[in-house]
């Protein structure tokens, strides 16, 4: 080898590793995690929305005459079922508020079929239903904590092509790869506290 060869090899080893240290793969790896995050998202909503057919029919053998509200909730869960949702719903803002809000429709449905449970002190009582109640809840919480890492995964990929380093590499090698929207809440009333009445 001569030594211009050496000199050569020798230089783009040192870019090689420049570049290894200095983020070029920041933006693909933080998009991965949003795209990882929302998956976490949907998981927990279908965690949910397997939950409701077995919440409805042991709310159904207690509370029969209570058909609007647990017909709200059949539609509600109809409705977030038929959605078509893949990873393409991060590029597509309306798509995604559309998905929220079937969402918030459930939420809202769920919390309403809850209220109708407090007149029903047998089947407050009823193991199935407090295994179920027990369940959702818990999925509740898992959503939230979903919904938070999406949240704070998609303002991590923002940032990063937002600020310099990165939005050196966006422009240059991921102009493809947009600015994601985060989580909204679609709830009108999300940001008033709820009434309690006693």
């Amino acid at each position: 080898m001569n030594t211009q060869t050496v000199k050569q090899s020798f230089i783009a080893l040192l870019m090689m590793i420049a570049l290894s240290g200095c983020g070029i793969n920041n933006i693909p790896t933080f998009d991965e995690q949003v795209k990882a995050s929302w998956a976490q998202v949907e998981n927990q909503y279908q965690r949910r929305a397997d939950l409701v057919p077995n919440l409805v029919a042991t709310v159904k053998g207690y509370a029969a005459h209570e058909t609007e509200t647990l017909q709200a909730v059949v539609e509600a869960r109809a409705k977030v079922g038929s959605m078509q949702v893949n990873a393409d719903v991060l590029n597509n803002p309306q798509a995604l508020q559309q998905f929220e809000q079937a969402q918030g429709q459930l939420s809202s449905a769920l919390s309403r079929l809850m209220v109708v449970v407090e007149r029903y002190p047998d089947l407050k009582a009823n193991q199935n239903f407090l295994a179920l109640q027990s369940q959702l809840e818990g999925t509740e919480n898992r959503i939230s904590v979903a919904r938070r890492d999406y949240i704070a995964a998609v303002g991590k990929y923002n940032t990063e092509i937002r600020t310099f380093p990165g939005r050196l590499w966006h422009s240059f090698l991921y102009s493809d790869m947009p600015i994601r929207e985060t989580y909204q809440a679609t709830n009108e009333t999300a940001e008033q506290a709820p009434e309690v009445n006693f």
